[in-house]
């Protein structure tokens, strides 16, 4: 029971050290750095660094905060990107969340494997993973159209939702060049899916969400379709 005791109290004392030494790094870079706002702190298990996250953005620092860095920490006998792992759960969404009914929907076989994605209409990056999707069977894709990269980008995704098919006239413009047919002008939520991006932090198109809420930026379909076929169902 002795035994038992003393565990606990030295995993409470490492622990009350831990985060001593966690808001010391922590008021070091806001006192070295005058404006800086760190949201958090959290000693690293490699090389006695400390992550510290400044909005988007992952600085490591010593825990005398003598030297501050930015980049990218790799694992070197097993290539383990750490920077990137964090920065993904870092980003990471509830998926539950994302309100579909904004979305476009399209059903391949059973749909068993999901995906949301952002996508502006006049996207190059977008159009080719939506090809190379193409491939892919048993998959439900949730489109949510993201017109930010031209003046005409409202214009255009209002005219696909308000096709009498979405997903007919989406992909056919995607992969075809086809215009969507004329129709009367309906209630497009352009403003709730410019909402939505920028309360996700979505700023680049495509940009794809994973049922357990990674994100992955750009068109990386053989590492999507990995990712996508490894969340929960």
């Amino acid at each position: 029971m002795s035994l038992r005791l003393l565990a606990v109290f030295l995993a409470a004392s490492f622990a009350a050290t831990v985060l001593a030494d966690e808001a010391s790094v922590k008021r070091g870079v806001e006192a070295r750095f005058d404006g800086i706002k760190v949201d958090s702190v959290t000693k690293t298990s490699y090389a006695g660094l400390y992550e510290i996250v400044v909005g988007e953005t992952i600085f490591y620092a010593d825990e005398k905060v003598n030297f501050l860095f930015k980049g990218e920490i790799i694992d070197a006998r097993s290539q383990k990107n750490f920077t990137e792992e964090r920065q993904q759960k870092l980003s990471a969404i509830k998926f539950d969340d994302l309100p579909l009914e904004l979305a476009i929907k399209q059903v391949r076989g059973s749909g068993k494997r999901v995906v949301a994605i952002f996508s502006d209409p006049f996207c190059p990056y977008c159009k080719s993973l939506d090809r190379a999707l193409l491939r892919e069977d048993d998959i439900t894709i949730y489109t949510f159209l993201y017109p930010i990269l031209r003046p005409e980008s409202p214009d255009k995704s209002r005219s696909i939702w308000c096709a009498p098919d979405r997903a007919k006239a989406y992909y056919d413009f995607m992969l075809n060049g086809r215009e969507p047919a004329l129709t009367n002008t309906c209630d497009a939520p352009v403003d709730k899916w410019l909402a939505l991006g920028q309360k996700i932090g979505v700023r680049a198109t495509p940009t794809s969400f994973t049922t357990n809420g990674q994100r992955i930026l750009g068109a990386r379909p053989e590492e999507l379709v990995k990712l996508i076929g490894e969340a929960k169902k």
